[in-house]
């Protein structure tokens, strides 16, 4: 393997059968990349135990853009969403609701902290003009896995809407549609699935999406106009990312065939491990002490 493995958690490396999917070229309005689309957001359904209420709307560009497309076409004008914040793409949610004119409410965390479901609690129960919560499940830039049941749970009991940003999460950590309550959960073709980016996804409720229309100020984004063309006609409104669709599809299969969610989750932590949280902390320290080491030094010869 002549390729670097990449350790981020998207893009990451993907397996020869995955990128020799991409080999082949697909028609974007043919019959049978229609039908390429179809089975993969069945599977993505699947995945989460969501296809009694939920479906699949896909999306081209990266998780961001579905992230977006979310925010945009759910929450309406003048609707207001919590925001539980402990990290990086905490603040990239924030920073969409400002593009998009929604309210948001921070609910400012330490970073090296879960989100506390007995503030988010009080949050909701303080002020009754929120009407939905933001929640990254894995926040990618520190690690910290927020304690979505119970999140889930108390958004449900106030009558909330939830959207869930799953992409460092979905096809590895648990989650289930018939146990956590959800409007949309969103994730990505290139993390845990590992497939190729350049594909994002909601998987959202039907119930919710039919009565969304409108609310979007953007027609590529625009998750109730995308949805209702691809019912209607099986293709995708504009040019597909046909290669990443081809290359999810390969990623699906191996998934499946190797176990699914358990089994995924089982190899990232025989991976951690393997390599050793303490060996990890050790490294990273010692290149902060090198880095500063190499300050000393620049400023005393300054």
């Amino acid at each position: 393997m002549t390729d670097p493995i990449l350790l981020t958690p998207g893009p990451l490396t993907t397996s020869a059968q995955t990128k020799s999917a991409m080999l082949s070229d697909w028609g974007s309005w043919d019959g049978a990349f229609n039908a390429l689309t179809a089975s993969v957001c069945r599977d993505l359904v699947a995945i989460v135990d969501a296809h009694l209420e939920h479906v699949c709307v896909p999306l081209q560009g990266s998780g961001t853009f579905a992230v977006e497309a979310a925010l945009g076409t759910l929450v309406p004008k003048g609707a207001k969403v919590l925001v539980p914040d402990n990290g990086s793409y905490c603040k990239r949610i924030v920073r969409i609701l400002g593009y998009l004119g929604r309210e948001a409410v921070v609910l400012a965390h330490g970073e090296q902290e879960p989100a506390d479901p007995a503030r988010i609690d009080a949050a909701l129960t303080a002020d009754r003009a929120i009407t939905h919560v933001a929640q990254v499940h894995c926040e990618t830039g520190t690690g910290i896995l927020n304690p979505l049941p119970q999140i889930a749970a108390i958004v449900a009991n106030h009558g909330r809407g939830l959207i869930i940003d799953a992409m460092s999460s979905y096809g590895a950590i648990p989650i289930g549609a018939r146990t956590i309550r959800f409007d949309a959960l969103i994730a990505a073709s290139g993390k845990c699935l590992e497939g190729v980016p350049g594909m994002g996804f909601i998987i959202v409720r039907r119930t919710t999406l039919e009565r969304c229309g409108g609310n979007s100020c953007s027609l590529a984004m625009d998750l109730v106009d995308q949805w209702q063309y691809m019912q209607k006609t099986g293709q995708w409104r504009f040019t597909p990312p046909t290669h990443v669709v081809a290359a999810l599809r390969a990623a699906i299969d191996q998934y499946q065939v190797q176990g699914g969610q358990p089994a995924r989750l089982a190899r990232y932590t025989e991976n951690c491990g393997a390599i050793g949280a303490d060996t990890l902390r050790q490294a990273v320290a010692a290149i902060g002490i090198a880095l500063r080491e190499m300050g000393v030094r620049r400023l005393a010869h300054e």
